[in-house]
């Protein structure tokens, strides 16, 4: 097709789109190809604008290595990541749901853990921390043989992989549901952390004048044949980032009660007990942002 207009450009690009027998295929790269051009002619995008995304573009696949994943940032603090998880969770998006982000730090073969045992691998200096978790279906009921893959950033904020002085696979750690649904573990509170700002997502950061600290968190993916894997995180209620989140991932079922016990002696600890809530589906895990 010859281009002898703008309005020629959308559909001679549409036509070739529409060439693949994939029907999925089809169907996401047309609608992407419309709202693209549409944004493109909205915005009446300049040259250098152009030549400037392609930059930025560039820019994060040259910002992620074995270690970060920059594109899941960037997906994560443009609120693309928590809304694909809100429209396939919770009732396709009309309640609240219990899942949440992956997150860029997720690792495949985490240790496989006794229950009761703790995470730390090295010396982590923190607030001893209990969490005891319940695993059970949508009517109630325990959910036995699940496996519970934790991993949280330390008291510095800082995850393993970005930490010289934590031993591989600190802080990280699998552990399998008895027939109670139940599994528990010890370790230390962690703390909120900036999110990666060396790259093109700390600049558009910067450009929009926002923080770039998420509330403290534990992450949890559980995982068991029969049921959808549940990835979610839990938050303190009293972080102060709870309301700007930099990777809009905070929802009300997320914020559990971390509790103080015995403050203010020697044996202070905080102790989390939460609920997770399994739905049937298709277990499958995902691909590691990282390796």
């Amino acid at each position: 097709m010859i281009i002898d207009t703008e309005r020629a450009a959308t559909e001679a690009t549409l036509n070739a789109v529409a060439q693949s027998s994939d029907a999925r295929h089809v169907e996401l790269l047309s609608s992407l190809v419309r709202h693209l051009h549409a944004f493109i002619r909205e915005t009446r995008l300049s040259e250098t604008e152009l030549e400037f995304a392609f930059d930025f573009l560039n820019r994060i696949g040259q910002a992620t290595n074995d270690s970060h994943n920059e594109a899941a940032l960037f997906s994560d603090a443009l609120g693309v990541s928590t809304l694909v998880c809100l429209l396939n969770n919770g009732a396709g998006g009309a309640t609240e749901t219990a899942s949440a982000l992956l997150g860029p730090f997720w690792r495949m073969n985490a240790p496989e853990l006794e229950n009761g045992a703790s995470l730390l691998r090295s010396p982590t200096p923190g607030m001893p921390l209990l969490m005891r978790g319940l695993v059970r279906d949508l009517a109630g009921n325990p959910v036995q043989g699940a496996r519970v893959d934790i991993w949280h950033a330390s008291p510095i904020g800082l995850y393993e992989n970005q930490d010289a002085g934590q031993a591989d696979m600190n802080l990280r750690g699998v552990f399998t549901t008895g027939a109670d649904g139940r599994f528990h573990f010890e370790s230390v509170r962690p703390a909120g952390y900036p999110v990666p700002t060396d790259g093109p997502t700390g600049d558009m950061l910067r450009k929009q004048e926002r923080q770039p600290f998420r509330p403290a968190h534990l992450h949890f993916l559980v995982f068991r044949e029969d049921f959808k894997t549940l990835i979610t995180q839990v938050f303190p209620g009293d972080d102060p980032h709870l309301e700007d989140d930099p990777v809009f991932g905070v929802t009300p079922s997320l914020i559990g009660s971390y509790r103080i016990e015995n403050e203010g002696t020697d044996s202070a600890r905080c102790v989390l007990d939460y609920d997770f809530v399994m739905q049937p589906g298709e277990a499958r895990l995902p691909v590691p942002p990282i390796k």
